[in-house]
């Protein structure tokens, strides 16, 4: 009976072991809304994490195995890209729009700048399945994951089942999707009063507050709603935002609202990514939005600062930056995860 005793307990031992092993806690920072994500459905496991994080850099996703997620989400420019103002895919076609950038999605509903994904757990799909982005279907992108020699170990330590299939690969992409969490910027320092605002950069979060907020609403900097902020119409792409997925003209040149951290570094912005510089989107809420049916209410009064201004409003944005985010190491390419070649 003693025998017996001393065994469970070792096993209990081991089991939450392993559990504390394998479980990595989401990262819920003090102050912040709940996530929208429904975590008990995909529970977050160091292993699947992992997992993620290999297939979000691998180019066998795409139909001509050279695109990965992170050819046009790049870590160090806030898992977005700045080479072009429309991303380019799969043999160098450009699209339509220039790529989001990828943090805090856990506290997102809908996905893609006009919000045609619902869930996070199918939002890879888009990329795979777009002709212009890697042109691929996910029952090929199962069938070359399983003719390797490593992603079945992969699978098998993550879902305890080395044969792969899509919904595995596109719960573990969520999986690390999920952890990309930026909560380490100055502006969160001084929230947490650890640090303060110099004069200039206190100057242009009141400015910030007065004029911006109401969209770009803290401690997210989005409200994840689609507005029209007044761009003149690209004749070219002809891109008419939110319309194109509910054909509701309410909805016409309405845009998500995207989060302004880091965005220092996920330039070029708008949609269209048509401004280089963040003074270009200053100038562009003062003098250039152009007045349509949907114009944002906030919008429809330009936002008319003095030169003195907008450098205090750059000023505070820049304290959105996040480098803990954008250099770690979590993140990177995994180069120590393959311990031999992929491929048969």
């Amino acid at each position: 009976m003693k025998i017996k005793t001393v065994l469970f307990f070792c096993f209990c031992f081991v089991f939450f072991a392993f559990q504390l092993a394998t479980e990595k806690p989401f990262i819920l920072p003090k102050g912040w809304p709940k996530p929208t994500y429904d975590f008990s459905k995909n529970p977050l496991n160091e292993n699947k994490i992992e997992l993620g994080r290999a297939l979000f850099y691998e180019p066998m996703l795409s139909r001509n195995n050279i695109v990965s997620c992170a050819s046009c989400h790049s870590q160090y420019t806030a898992f977005t890209h700045v080479d072009h103002a429309l991303s380019h895919g799969i043999e160098d076609k450009i699209g339509t729009r220039n790529s989001p950038a990828l943090m805090n999605l856990a506290w997102q509903q809908l996905f893609m700048w006009d919000g045609a994904v619902n869930h996070l757990d199918v939002q890879a799909l888009a990329p795979i399945a777009n002709p212009v982005e890697m042109d691929e279907n996910i029952s090929n992108v199962v069938k070359k994951l399983q003719h390797t020699k490593y992603y079945p170990k992969l699978f098998y330590k993550a879902f305890g089942d080395s044969v792969i299939t899509g919904e595995h690969t596109l719960k573990a992409l969520s999986q690390f999707m999920l952890t990309l969490v930026s909560h380490n910027s100055k502006y969160d320092s001084v929230m947490r009063k650890e640090t303060v605002f110099t004069a200039q950069e206190n100057n242009g979060y009141l400015l910030f507050k007065k004029n911006c907020a109401s969209c770009h609403t803290e401690p997210l900097f989005t409200n994840n709603e689609f507005k029209s902020n007044g761009p003149p119409i690209d004749t070219t792409l002809n891109d008419y935002g939110r319309y194109g997925i509910t054909k509701n003209t309410k909805d016409s040149l309405k845009f998500k609202v995207p989060s302004l951290r880091n965005i220092e570094f996920s330039y070029p912005y708008m949609h269209d990514g048509r401004f280089k510089k963040l003074s270009e989107v200053l100038k562009h809420y003062a003098t250039g939005v152009m007045h349509n049916q949907t114009l944002s209410e906030e919008l429809k009064t330009p936002i008319v600062l003095n030169a003195n201004e907008r450098v205090d409003i750059i000023a505070f944005l820049l304290t959105l930056t996040d480098r803990s985010f954008l250099f770690n190491p979590n993140f990177s390419y995994p180069k120590n995860l393959f311990l031999e070649p992929t491929k048969d």
